[in-house]
This record gives structure tokens, C-alpha cells and sequence, in this order.
């Protein structure tokens, strides 16, 4: 059997890095990891093909040979969706399709053979044997968690790694929250089901065998979400897998603004080699975050919480949402202010939207309000519903505290706060390599000669030479990021 597995393309967002990548010479941001596993679990002597068509197109010649292609992706994929299924249709290619987009919208999509839906680990197997007996069904879906435990590793085999700027991989799946405007707990439950230690060094080796050498992003909604796991088990593993190889990898990933709280937790995870955490603070307005069931972050200092995570070594990486039924006229003022206060370089700021199934979407319904399935891409200016607040006023006043938090003044700004308050864990060590060189003065040339914030950038670029030396690295990375931010938010509005 010849399985051709595609990833669709994503659109140019905030987090594809699109324009950052160019400066070292990477195709995407990541590789595919769902469809990476699900190559992993079917059967071995099967002949198996993939095309990530974020770093290089798909041939003809490739869909004749494939008996079966396989499609993953997630919702902001839509479009480069529909252009592989009228591809396959046009050649006859049976197509099998499963991820998070399709379980949640299998029935928007047209001319597929079938949908494999929900977790793999439990709708895979059974549509495998179906096939191999040629009586395979359209549809596999199940109500039954899988047991992360049984997830093999990734076909990392099938990818030519030099592509990305990162790796990545899943340890846990659900969330212990329940936020309305969220679907991780309809996907995934809120018990946090999580691998075993051997599982996570496993795939820490499999990536360090192929000599990857940089970042590895943890994939969890939530890292945290059985903190004693990690404290006791896997955590400690990390680090003496880490310490024996010299620190091969800086990690990231997704949690909860109560890390603040637990002072051994950061100290395990920044003696891991995590460096940069994702966190959903999603508004300064205590009505608004009532309303969206943001159980962690109401009533506390958001702003010292996000600091005590800097100081502890992770640079907090910050999500924002406006368009709350309770969001006064003054919220945009208030969240461009919380970012500068905060020092939260990269805060990505979004239109609330409601993804399907989550309980947002369910009220919003009930009221009547709701207009559309969402794009995917929350800051692209699209809503699928009618909010409380005036919908021009909404967009514009949107617009403005993007445009305002990514001119290079209070962009910059914002840096220089950081890298002033940031406390680097010893524990990090920057090879320097010939990309980062290239990237450096790519960098001088097009942020520094002929780039609008140029004044700026030189700035920066003699203070951490001068006062912080050993985040100059970072300091520059910061630059190319706010270049490519400001390109996306160029867009109009739709």
C-alpha cells in the first residue's frame, strides 16, 4: 500500500513567522506532528510519503502513486485544504482525513472517502482493519480518550528536519480548565492524560540521534496540568538527560498563569532548559475574565505574575482577546498598556472568536448571535458572531492597539523592559552557528539600513552589546520578530 501523507499550508499569521524565518533561511516553523504519529502507527511494511506543503509543493507524479492520501490540519488551514481534496478528486486518490479541523467540521467538507476522526490511537486501528477487510466506513469517531502511553514515536524519518526552526513534541493531552471560548476540553478532555518519562526521553533522543540541535516546543495546551508528574517524575528526568548532553535544546511551551505561584516548578523547568512559556492572559478587565471562566487569572496581580515568570528564567510569551460582552470602551487602552507594563515582547492580540463545540459557541447560538464557523487565525480581523460593543468600534479599536503595541517605538520599548528585567538561567548555553551570522546581518541590512524603525534597532543593538551581553542574541532575535509582526498586521481589514 502507497500512503502519500500531506500537511496543508498555513496562511500567513502571527505565529508562522513567515517573514522571521526568511532571515534563517528555514521553510516553516514546525513540522507536522499529528500526521508524523499517525504515519507511525499504521502498519510497517506499508510504503510511506510525506509532503509538508509549507516547504515545498506537491506533484502530480506523487498523488498517482499514492493508493490513499492522507490529510491532517487545523481550521486556519481551510483553504490549502480544499485545493488538496479537488486535486485528489480531479486524479481519483482516495482521501483519508482526521485532525483537529476535520473532527470538529467533518460535515462542511465534501469528496472526502474517509473521516477519521477524534484521537488516532483509538479510531486508527479500527479504521485500518475495515480497510485491509475492503469494507472501510466514512466515518470513525469515538468518545473514548486515548492512552497516551501507547503512542509510538514520530516518523521523524519521513521529514528533512533542516527545514524548521523547531521541533516538537506532545507529552500531554486535555486541560484542567474549562474557559468558554477554548475547545481543547471538548477535544481532549480536562484530566490531563501525559506520556511516562521514558516516552518524553525517548523522543528527546530520537531528535538529538538526527543531530537536531535548537528548539523543541512542547505542544500541550497546558504543560502544567499535573504538576506533580512533573515535578517528581518527568521533570527531573528532563534535566539529567539535558545536563549529559550539554543542553542540546532549548525548550518551550504552553501554561497556566499559576506557574507564578509554584517557585519549585519554575526553578525545575528552567534547570530543563525551558526558556520561553506561552501564556493565556487574555484580558486586564476582571468582568471579561468572569465571563470567559478564566478560572487562574482572576483576582491576581496579572502583571506580577507575568514578572515572577521572568525573573524565574522563561520569558512569558502573552495571548490577548478583545471582544467580551464585558469589555468597556477603555480596553484597548488597558491591554496596549498591560503589554508595555508587563514587558511581554511577543503578545499576540486577537479578536474573540467561537470555535465549535466550546461553550461559547453553544451560548452564542442560543442567543442568536452567532454568524459563521471562525477562520482559525484570530487576528486576521474576522468574527463569527455579533458582539456586545459596536462592531466598527470593536475592529478599529482591535486595529489600533495592534498597530500601536508593533510600531517600532513602543515595540522596541518593550524589549529593552524585558532584556532590563529578564534573568538568563545559567543553565542556557547559545552555539553560536553560520545561520545566526547570516541572520545577523541580514538583519543589519534590512532592519538597520533600510528599515523604517532603524533608529531604533541601533539602539538596541549598541545598549545590549553594552549593558547586556549576553542576551544580545535574544536582543536581535526580538528585532527580526517585530519585522515580521509588523508585516502581518500591514493587512487590511477584512
Amino acid at each position: 500500500m502507497n500512503i502519500l501523507l500531506v500537511n496543508p499550508e498555513y496562511p500567513q499569521t502571527f505565529w508562522s513567522f513567515r517573514h522571521a524565518l526568511k532571515f534563517i533561511a528555514k521553510k516553516a516553523s514546525y513540522p507536522p506532528l499529528g500526521l508524523l504519529t499517525v504515519a507511525a502507527m499504521l502498519p510497517r511494511h506499508w510504503r510511506l510519503r510525506l509532503v509538508d506543503l509549507n516547504v515545498r509543493p506537491l506533484n502530480d507524479e506523487e498523488l498517482q502513486w499514492a493508493d490513499y492520501v492522507f490529510i491532517g490540519g487545523m481550521s486556519v488551514q481551510r483553504p490549502s485544504v480544499l485545493e488538496i481534496v479537488a486535486r485528489c478528486r480531479s486524479m481519483y486518490r482516495p482521501i483519508v482525513t482526521g485532525g483537529p479541523m476535520f473532527t470538529a467540521h467533518h460535515d462542511e467538507f465534501e469528496g472526502i472517502d474517509h473521516f477519521v476522526l477524534n484521537e488516532a490511537e483509538v479510531t486508527l486501528p479500527r479504521f485500518l482493519k475495515d480497510l485491509q477487510q475492503g469494507r472501510a466506513d466514512r466515518l470513525y469517531t469515538s468518545h473514548d480518550w486515548a492512552d497516551v502511553t501507547t503512542t509510538p514515536l514520530p516518523r521523524w524519518d519521513l521529514i528533512d528536519l533542516k527545514h524548521y526552526s523547531s521541533m516538537n513534541i506532545q507529552y500531554s493531552r486535555g486541560c484542567p480548565y474549562d474557559c468558554e471560548f477554548c475547545d481543547i476540553t471538548v477535544l481532549y478532555g480536562r484530566v490531563p492524560r501525559t506520556k511516562t518519562k521514558e516516552q518524553v526521553l525517548a523522543e528527546l533522543d530520537a531528535l538529538y540521534t538526527r543531530s537536531w540541535r535548537g528548539n523543541v516546543f512542547f505542544v500541550d495546551d497546558n504543560f502544567i496540568g499535573n504538576r506533580g508528574k512533573l515535578k517528581h517524575e518527568v521533570l527531573p528526568a528532563i534535566i539529567e538527560w539535558m545536563e549529559r548532553r550539554r543542553y542540546p535544546f532549548a525548550l518551550n511551551t504552553e501554561v497556566s498563569i499559576n506557574l507564578s505561584d509554584d517557585k519549585e516548578l519554575m526553578r525545575l523547568m528552567a534547570r530543563a532548559g525551558f526558556d520561553t512559556v506561552f501564556v493565556g492572559i487574555e484580558s486586564p478587565n476582571e468582568e471579561s475574565l468572569m465571563e470567559c471562566r478564566k478560572i487562574p487569572n482572576k483576582g491576581r496581580d496579572l502583571i506580577a505574575s507575568v514578572k515572577t515568570i521572568q525573573q524565574q528564567g522563561m520569558q512569558v510569551q502573552g495571548g490577548f482577546i478583545v471582544g467580551f460582552d464585558n469589555d468597556p470602551p477603555s480596553i484597548f487602552e488597558r491591554v496596549v498598556e498591560f503589554i508595555q507594563e508587563s514587558g511581554i515582547v511577543t503578545a499576540m492580540v486577537g479578536l474573540l472568536n467561537a470555535p465549535r463545540g466550546s461553550k461559547l459557541y453553544h451560548r452564542l447560538l442560543k442567543e442568536g448571535r452567532l454568524l459563521s464557523a471562525m477562520s482559525g487565525d484570530n487576528t486576521d480581523f474576522s468574527m463569527n458572531f455579533i458582539p456586545q460593543m459596536d462592531r466598527e468600534l470593536l475592529v478599529k479599536g482591535y486595529q489600533t492597539v495592534v498597530q500601536t503595541i508593533y510600531t517600532p517605538k513602543q515595540y522596541y520599548a518593550r524589549v529593552k523592559k524585558f532584556l532590563s528585567e529578564y534573568k538568563r538561567p545559567d543553565v542556557q548555553r547559545f552555539r553560536i552557528q553560520f545561520v545566526h551570522v547570516k541572520a545577523l546581518l541580514k538583519s543589519v541590512m534590512l532592519l538597520g539600513v533600510i528599515g523604517k524603525e532603524r533608529l531604533y534597532y541601533w539602539r538596541l543593538f549598541f545598549w545590549s552589546l553594552a549593558t547586556r551581553p549576553r542576551l544580545f542574541p535574544l536582543a536581535m532575535t526580538f528585532a527580526i520578530y517585530g519585522h515580521h509582526f509588523r508585516k502581518v498586521f500591514e493587512q487590511p481589514i477584512v
